[in-house]
């Protein structure tokens, strides 16, 4: 072992002081590595191979078959209120089928393909009006309407609303993996709606009613934390390709994205589509809220794979009229 002199010693023991006071002054800020890998690709359309874009995705965000093989899928879309010829309005069965693809060319045993739409109570009318009845052809791949699943109780692990514990579906139970699949929108209430906010729909409306007022009622950006927090989804998978903007999330307008976004840690994932729409993600509350607990929003935390954000950023409308969008652009 090679002797230090007392200079040298000095020295070290003033840079170790001087980056305590610095992490003192800069909490969860200073000195850290980024705290998570979002990858974005670039598609121009729901005809591109999108499902070797997510396995490529896969494979920039360390992914293995070995993690995959004999896992049980649960992809949570958005169909929160289907009409024929509003396709903006909800994932594209496009983007979940190739995730389908890609999770069952990894050896997943099984894909769920799940959701509790917050509006529409007719799970024959939802499959038929999003155009997902289209793919449930392949015998492993199921549709669970979660509106109508068994449930179970959880406590609340957020701890940001009243609510004590959350009644949940049982295929959450029972899936290996959940991952998120929201359409890029804005949101007139939460400012945007992404992988996070796309969890209120894997709570029963048999339970919650139909929109799921409890959870309004408790408030929106505190239930978004509490649920992410109690659910704790594995991966999220966003649909930019079209996404929406104005007066989302049922009333605004087409909006071309081209993007897929994809992530581990679903903070940091939404924090990177909100910066896609140009729009800052430290001023969305929930995602505020949730750097200080659920994972990184910052853009010097997040490794970006793929595509720059900055590369891809297309500005979605953001309407005067709307109070939530004031002081949100990036």
């Amino acid at each position: 072992m090679k002797k230090w002199d007392r200079r040298k010693i000095l020295r070290t023991l003033l840079a170790a002081n001087a980056g305590v006071a610095l992490n003192s002054l800069l909490p969860g800020c200073a000195f850290q590595k980024p705290g998570a890998d979002v990858f974005i690709g670039k598609v121009g359309d729901y005809n591109a191979e999108i499902a070797s874009l997510i396995r490529r995705g896969f494979r920039e965000l360390d992914v293995s078959e070995r993690e995959i093989r004999g896992k049980r899928i649960l992809l949570k879309a958005n169909i929160v209120e289907p009409h024929y010829g509003f396709e903006h309005i909800v994932t594209n069965p496009a983007v979940v089928m190739a995730a389908a693809e890609a999770f069952l060319a990894m050896g997943a045993s099984e894909i769920v393909v799940a959701e509790g739409a917050g509006h529409c109570r007719d799970t024959y009318r939802i499959l038929d009006e999003s155009g997902f009845d289209s793919i449930l052809g392949n015998p492993k791949i199921i549709f669970v309407d979660l509106n109508y699943d068994a449930w179970w109780k959880a406590p609340n692990a957020g701890g940001k609303t009243w609510l004590s514990s959350f009644f949940l579906p049982a295929t959450l139970k029972q899936a290996d993996w959940i991952v998120s699949m929201p359409k890029l929108k804005t949101h007139h209430w939460a400012g945007v709606t992404l992988s996070m906010k796309n969890l209120f729909g894997v709570l029963p409306g048999s339970f919650y009613g139909w929109p799921k007022n409890p959870l309004h009622t408790a408030g929106i950006n505190e239930s978004i934390i509490d649920i992410n927090a109690t659910v704790r989804p594995h991966f999220a998978i966003v649909d930019g390709i079209v996404g929406m903007d104005g007066d989302g999330p049922i009333m605004g307008n087409a909006k071309k994205a081209g993007i897929i976004v994809m992530g581990r840690n679903l903070p940091a994932v939404d924090a990177t589509c909100a910066r896609c729409m140009g729009i800052s993600p430290g001023r969305i509350k929930y995602l505020a809220a949730a750097a200080q607990s659920l994972g990184p929003i910052s853009d010097w935390r997040i490794r970006q794979c793929g595509e720059s954000w900055k590369a891809v950023r297309t500005d979605f409308q953001l309407p005067d009229f709307i109070e939530a969008y004031n002081g949100l652009r990036l």
